[in-house]
């Protein structure tokens, strides 16, 4: 009997892997329109002074001597989505930038814009945190699960890892892949493949359910943002 229990083991050890589920695959990316061209400046709107297109990029940049009034932003004027998901590449070299959705443009100031906005920064103390911008400030940290009540003010419901391993996940001064999904009043950051942030925003006089996308410029020490491989799939 003693030669049967290696052969008893090998096929206990089969059938408990037999009940295992199949591991689930990458999601096939179907429905996503591209909403750049690789080539011009059609459909986006900026200050012509910060915002070019350069080697198949949108590229906004600042320097030490060249500076906005205020955070300026290139939007992108094929809409207002509200439920959507938001695909691009980006690489930021410096101080700052975002991507802004569900957002306004100012009326009083040109390419000025308020709202949620995808957080980014060269030191990636902030990148991957949802912000809103001239709203209600920090809605999520990296790493964070929270809602945000009538009040205004975020509360945390969960935790999506530590900050310093996510942060471990960030390319910085290279090229990463950001994945926004954006569906009725719940805000999830993808970056590289790992989920950064959740906001559920249940704010009725704050939140916003649609809205302008944009790309920031950031007034301050010199930045320089290109982005690249844009698309969008509403819902």
């Amino acid at each position: 009997m003693q030669f049967l229990k290696p052969i008893i083991g090998l096929a206990a050890a089969f059938c408990a892997a037999s009940l295992l589920p199949a591991q689930i695959g990458p999601l096939a990316e179907t429905g996503f329109r591209a909403i750049f061209d690789g080539a011009s400046m059609a459909g986006w709107d900026g200050d012509p002074n910060f915002w070019r297109v350069e080697n198949g990029c949108l590229v906004g940049q600042t320097t030490a001597e060249k500076q906005p009034k205020q955070n300026t932003f290139l939007i992108w004027r094929g809409g207002k989505p509200a439920n959507f998901e938001l695909k691009l590449t980006y690489r930021l070299t410096g101080f700052n930038s975002g991507i802004q959705i569900r957002s306004i443009e100012l009326p009083d100031i040109r390419w000025a814009m308020k709202g949620y906005q995808a957080d980014m920064d060269g030191e990636q103390r902030y990148t991957g945190q949802f912000y809103e911008e001239r709203g209600r400030g920090f809605l999520a940290l990296r790493g964070q699960a929270t809602q945000v009540g009538s009040s205004g003010k975020p509360g945390l419901i969960g935790s999506l890892g530590g900050g310093a391993e996510l942060k471990s996940f960030i390319r910085a001064g290279e090229w990463n892949d950001l994945h926004l999904i954006i569906r009725g009043n719940t805000l999830i950051q993808i970056l590289n493949g790992h989920v950064m942030s959740i906001v559920i925003d249940d704010d009725p006089a704050a939140r916003r359910m649609d809205g302008l996308l944009g790309i920031q410029a950031h007034r301050g020490p010199a930045m320089k943002i290109e982005v690249k491989n844009i698309r969008l799939k509403q819902f």
